[in-house]
């Protein structure tokens, strides 16, 4: 299945430079946007995953374009015994995610390696569950990044992925469309000094193969028992399946 390609920036760089450098520029804003443009809404959708992986705990997990941490932070409260490896490209988000660990004391839990979604630097059949939150639409090459993660996971391993989606039905639908495509992009470019980020948010979103479409990417990839759950009238969803 092909994907549209949405860059930060128009120039000759790779998306994976520029989506390095656009994360590592708003790092320092990067937590505060998330929780206001989101009204923490946001920190209910990452529990609910983490909620999902305990109903089965794994023992090693990976967490995918892990940003400033958050995921794998909620995951290491819950589930005290868990060893988690998270990855991201943006060597500024990882320092925030350090800080954030370092406080919390978190860091027998998670260990942060600065890497590429779509050539991670683990074996094959290293991990129990592989998730990522708002990081997949952001993958230069997602299905490479799929395959990837189909890699590492362990048979019968579970991925989880959360991503944004499209509302599709009724006022709301047409309110978020406002606010996601017009608002949000000029209070994140304001409060964030870049320009290009919160633009490229719902650029991204929209570019997006999501729902039914990203399932039958899963599929392809090699996972089973693909399912999606919409969380708060469609803003984001939940991707699951097995290896």
């Amino acid at each position: 299945m092909k994907t549209n390609k949405v860059t930060p920036y128009k120039n000759r760089l790779s998306k994976k430079e520029q989506v390095a450098g656009m994360f590592n520029h708003i790092a320092p804003r990067y937590d505060f946007l998330n929780h206001f443009l989101s009204l923490g809404i946001d920190r209910i959708w990452r529990r609910r995953v983490v909620k999902k992986l305990q109903q089965n705990p794994p023992v090693r997990m990976l967490d995918v374009a892990c940003g400033t941490g958050d995921l794998a932070i909620a995951a290491a409260k819950r589930m005290p015994d868990i060893k988690i490896d998270a990855v991201d490209i943006a060597a500024v988000m990882l320092e925030r995610a350090n800080r954030k660990i370092d406080r919390r004391k978190l860091g027998f839990n998670v260990h942060l390696n600065i890497g590429d979604a779509e050539n991670l630097q683990f074996p094959n059949e290293r991990f129990d569950a592989v998730t990522s939150a708002f990081g997949v639409r952001n993958f230069e090459d997602l299905e490479k990044g799929l395959h990837e993660m189909h890699r590492v996971l362990k048979k019968d391993g579970t991925i989880i992925i959360l991503e944004f989606s499209q509302p599709r039905k009724g006022l709301f639908a047409v309110l978020f469309k406002l606010y996601f495509n017009a608002i949000l992009p000029l209070i994140g470019s304001v409060f964030s000094g870049n320009n290009r980020a919160y633009n490229y948010l719902p650029e991204s979103v929209n570019a997006f193969p999501e729902r039914n479409n990203f399932i039958k990417l899963l599929e392809q990839t090699g996972f089973k028992n693909c399912n999606y759950k919409p969380f708060t009238f469609g803003v984001a969803c939940m991707y699951q399946g097995k290896k």
